[in-house]
């Protein structure tokens, strides 16, 4: 799918309060990132695999962002004379790239739109990010969306060669996300579940909460409240998403 480039919608958007740089940016604290990191763990490191491999053969000067499906930035990367440049600057793991937190920028509109999109520096909201020429697209590992990835430079001349290495990196990151499942599945266990643990399990992946289940099932919410609590032990997790991640991994649900 081609990219579209940023023009014109720009012109129509409504002006965020961070765009003159006057609010802090939103980040998600640091125990709700954490646990976000061990949910995507495999993606982040598919991400870091395959940018350590491509980075080889670069020579420009290079930005690298991953972030989940609600724009939160997972995992980042960039050449070396950036350092200086990027830990002064307000980009780290656990900031939101949703418009409502820093502005128009590549990641919000690939958000909105669906489709790759080229952002020039000019049509940023934020002055932090208005030096930058970026590719942002969003991110499948097969039939599930995962997440946004977004490829930046400070060089124009550079952008073609900014949109083929973004082309890329989905590719080095399918192979590298299969093989780490593969790998685990085989080194992990086998979980043994009870028939009325796997309906539940399903139930939560399909997002009812605790009343639905106990009304579906014609059980007490105590009673399903216990069996989470026996599923969450067995895949040696906290929360139904990371439950729901792990179990989906492992072909439960």
């Amino acid at each position: 799918m081609p990219a579209i480039t940023f023009a014109s919608r720009h012109e129509e958007s409504p002006t965020c309060s961070h765009a003159a740089g006057t609010a802090p940016f939103d980040y998600l604290p640091k125990s709700s990132l954490d646990r976000l990191h061990k949910i995507n763990h495999f993606l982040i490191h598919a991400f870091q695999n395959s940018i350590s491999v491509i980075q080889e053969n670069l020579t420009g000067t290079y930005l690298f962002l991953l972030a989940d499906t609600n724009g939160v930035l997972l995992s980042m990367n960039y050449s070396s004379d950036l350092k200086t440049v990027v830990e002064h600057s307000p980009i780290r793991p656990g900031m939101f790239f949703t418009a409502q937190s820093c502005g128009v920028n590549a990641i919000s509109v690939t958000m909105d739109s669906n489709e790759p999109v080229v952002l020039l520096p000019e049509q940023h909201e934020s002055p932090y990010f208005q030096s930058w020429h970026c590719y942002a697209a969003p991110l499948f590992m097969g039939s599930q969306h995962v997440g946004y990835l977004d490829v930046s430079t400070i060089n124009a001349d550079m952008q073609g060669e900014l949109i083929a290495i973004a082309k890329l990196i989905p590719a080095y990151m399918q192979n590298c996300y299969q093989s780490q499942q593969t790998a685990e599945l085989c080194d992990k266990p086998t979980v043994e579940f009870t028939e009325r643990q796997l309906t539940i399990l399903e139930m939560i992946a399909g997002g009812l909460t605790v009343k639905a289940i106990a009304l579906k099932l014609k059980i007490k919410e105590c009673t399903v409240n216990h069996h989470k609590k026996v599923i969450f032990n067995k895949l040696g997790v906290q929360s139904s998403t990371e439950a729901v991640s792990i179990a989906s991994r492992m072909s439960y649900v």
